[in-house]
């Protein structure tokens, strides 16, 4: 046992950990080369979980790209076709950014697990070539598995994924819509006739326009301000929160 834990004498193991408390600079727990061979282990273990939510991750953003192109094939497969698909695979994009959001929260916390290893453990051996120092990541490390949490906020991990593919998905999705319009039937002569081909039943065409501006200045008010958050989150590594 690591004689920097202060662990009460009078409770089961198995609970003492609820208590444990990391002194300034970490356990100074030294490895020896059993426990180098099961962190070693254990990093495969990471890697081979992130590389599966990794998996699930490009799924929906295939549903996405399969659905964009089936909506696109349905609207321009003639003049007189309908531009409304384009605008309902919108609501699929979204559901399936929901999705991907969720699943990327899985995934991060793998990923962020592997990641600290590499970074405070083969980083330091490969540099040195030697056994790395004890510290207080190993602490940050067994504080993330014995509570484990997400690392990263659902509205972040959305704005993620939007940075990533869904900022090209969505964009291409609006160039489609407004292509269709522009062109089909005839090509477009005033902007009168512009909010005209956008009328969409009992709402007018310029409410559409609107709604529709709404929408993607949202997400990409979301993309940019989510990044920011993240690079104020990661100034601070000395902390399980840091592993996202």
């Amino acid at each position: 046992m690591p004689t920097g834990l202060k662990l009460p004498t009078n409770t089961p193991m198995e609970n003492n950990w609820k208590d444990w408390e990391t002194p300034p600079g970490g356990t100074g727990n030294n490895l020896d080369s059993a426990a180098i061979g099961a962190l070693a282990h254990l990093y495969r273990g990471e890697v081979y979980r992130s590389t599966i939510w990794r998996t699930r991750l490009d799924t929906t953003t295939n549903w996405s790209v399969v659905t964009l192109g089936l909506a696109m094939s349905i609207s321009f497969a003639s003049p007189d076709a309908s531009p409304l698909p384009l605008l309902l695979v919108g609501i699929l994009i979204f559901m399936f950014l929901i999705l991907e959001a969720r699943r990327y929260r899985y995934f991060n916390v793998w990923r962020a697990r592997a990641r600290w290893i590499e970074t405070n453990f083969y980083a330091p051996m490969l540099l040195r070539s030697s056994t790395p120092e004890p510290g207080e990541w190993q602490d940050v490390l067994a504080q993330d598995y014995l509570t484990p949490q997400y690392h990263i906020g659902f509205w972040r991990a959305l704005g993620r994924r939007l940075r990533r593919n869904y900022m090209w998905i969505l964009s291409f999705q609006a160039l489609a819509y407004y292509g269709k319009i522009i062109i089909h039937p005839t090509p477009l002569t005033s902007l009168e006739e512009l909010f005209d081909r956008m009328t969409l039943g009992p709402l007018p065409g310029i409410a559409v326009f609107l709604i529709g501006l709404a929408i993607h200045t949202s997400w990409i008010t979301l993309a940019f301000s989510t990044r920011n958050a993240d690079r104020r989150k990661h100034g601070h590594r000395d902390a399980v929160d840091s592993m996202g």
